[in-house]
């Protein structure tokens, strides 16, 4: 496989009869096999009131997992900055890097990270929406030495320079990572249809920028490695029935494994499907080749890894089943 960084999102998965201080305990688990097997960084995104994602406070995650891993990078993939004040998300990560120099990250985007009623009770307005642009050139002023704020610093915070990172399914977070000098990553992983417009428009607009001289693409693909081409397609049906739950729940009703089977067989499971195109499905050899495949066709600079399965040791064990089939041990990747 091409030598380019392999890193993780760990979408701090709650089972069905898991509690969520067992989740976060997995979290812990997963960056530590990912730390053992040579990926670059573990990434936590900022959702809210969904039930099977424990990430919503995903400052204190990342705190979390640093204080019990070693050297991996960590970060946010990402804060959701409209939901948030600059100051506020500078002095958290400012107190991260503080603590774990050299390892945080801070991805930014501006969906919700839920739905609009969520959006109504963390005060989020369309005005931090419309924002937004500014407000991550306030963050970046807030983390440097040149505050944005007259008499005001972020402390901690002020000359940390943690490393700001675009996120976008769309063209928009393109534009404004090329345009902001910021690496750039799509969600690809779950919303593919831009991958290809958003990664021409990032590169042919980007600005070099003091934190980056040259594009840097991070494209989202989603992983099912298993020890078997049987196990990791089962592991895969497991997948697209919870995806149909999430999108055709209605309530507190959820859809039964059977009624969410009926409606992936219907022409609305397309919508399933589609946000699964890009997803590595078998054992080592095969992922490692199809991940081989999507690089060569995005020509990402780094792959975030998205590993699914129903269960935590099925999802180290994917994690530990790509390392080995791309040869992350054998690796010197800056």
């Amino acid at each position: 496989m091409a030598a380019v960084p392999l890193s993780i999102l760990d979408l701090a998965f709650v089972g069905r009869d898991e509690t969520v201080a067992e989740s976060l305990a997995g979290s812990v688990e997963l960056a530590r096999s990912a730390e053992r097997n040579g990926y670059r960084r573990v990434w936590y995104a900022e959702h809210h009131n969904i039930r099977s994602i424990a990430s919503s406070a995903t400052a204190v995650l990342i705190a979390h997992i640093a204080a019990h891993t070693e050297s991996i990078r960590l970060g946010a993939g990402g804060i959701m900055l409209p939901n948030h004040s600059p100051l506020v998300v500078a002095e958290q990560f400012g107190t991260l890097e503080s603590l774990h120099p050299g390892r945080i990250d801070l991805g930014l985007g501006r969906a919700p990270g839920s739905d609009q009623a969520t959006a109504r009770a963390l005060r989020r307005t369309r005005e931090a929406e419309e924002g937004f642009p500014e407000d991550v050139v306030e963050l970046q002023g807030l983390l440097g030495e040149k505050s944005p704020l007259p008499g005001i610093r972020a402390i901690p915070g002020y000359g940390t320079h943690v490393p700001l990172y675009m996120l976008g399914s769309s063209l928009f977070g393109a534009q404004l990572a090329a345009t902001l000098g910021l690496p750039y990553a799509f969600a690809s992983h779950f919303a593919p249809a831009a991958l290809e417009q958003a990664i021409e428009i990032y590169r042919a607009e980007f600005k070099p920028s003091e934190q980056l001289e040259k594009p840097h693409l991070m494209a989202g693909v989603g992983v099912v490695a298993a020890e078997t081409e049987e196990i990791a397609r089962e592991h895969l049906g497991v997948t697209r029935r919870s995806r149909a739950k999430s999108l055709f729940s209605r309530g507190e009703r959820r859809l039964t494994d059977a009624e969410a089977e009926a409606i992936l067989d219907s022409p609305q499971g397309a919508a399933v499907d589609e946000m699964l195109t890009y997803t590595a499905v078998g054992p080592a050899e095969s992922v490692a080749a199809y991940l081989d495949r999507f690089q060569e066709r995005t020509g990402a600079d780094e792959l975030i890894t998205v590993h699914y399965a129903p269960t935590l040791p099925g999802r180290v064990r994917s994690i530990e089943t790509l390392a080995a089939g791309a040869g992350l041990g054998d690796r010197s990747v800056a």
